[in-house]
């Protein structure tokens, strides 16, 4: 029956990025990825608890979404702690720095964007979410506080990392 055969398999949008094999991956249940989905899910609502108060700008931290979703979808990526600091908080860094020398606008915008691809090839640590990143900071920073509530919550997410990685160790040992 073609409903057994695909239960036990992988679907293909969970597979590992660019062809790799992640057997331990493919061992897991649906329940047990829901459990795995649930640690980014969990992370992201208490950044947006902790943004929600201290600050009032909400869209400077929706990039920081799809870093957890990436983490939770291939959890033994090359998307490291040290990436997602560099690439995240560089971002954020530039999106600032452009928007006080252009006007937070569309060429600060621009400029965030071209520079944090610059920045990211030149260090070795492309992160896609990091362009939303850069952009919007560039178009509006209300303050140095904002920044600096952005950089614990990228250090939240450096600690997902972890804990994924773990989860996923831990449910295939338990599996097994």
């Amino acid at each position: 029956m073609q409903i057994e055969k695909s239960a036990n398999r992988t679907s293909e949008s969970l597979r590992p990025l660019d062809g790799r094999e992640n057997a331990a991956r493919e061992q897991l249940d649906w329940k047990s990825e829901f459990t795995l989905a649930l640690l980014p899910t969990l992370t992201v609502l208490g950044v947006f608890a902790l943004v929600e108060a201290f600050s009032s700008q909400r869209l400077l931290f929706v990039s920081l979404a799809a870093t957890a979703f990436l983490i939770y979808h291939d959890p033994q990526h090359k998307t490291t702690v040290g990436t997602v600091l560099v690439a995240q908080i560089g971002a954020a860094a530039i999106g600032i720095a452009m928007g006080y020398a252009f006007g937070f606008g569309y060429l600060a915008g621009g400029a965030a964007m071209i520079a944090n691809i610059i920045l990211s090839l030149s260090l070795d640590r492309m992160h896609a979410p990091a362009v939303a990143t850069a952009l919007s900071f560039a178009f509006h920073a209300e303050s140095l506080n904002d920044f600096l509530l952005f950089a614990a919550s990228v250090g939240l997410l450096g600690v997902l990392v972890l804990l994924q990685r773990s989860a996923t160790r831990l449910l295939v040992y338990k599996k097994n």
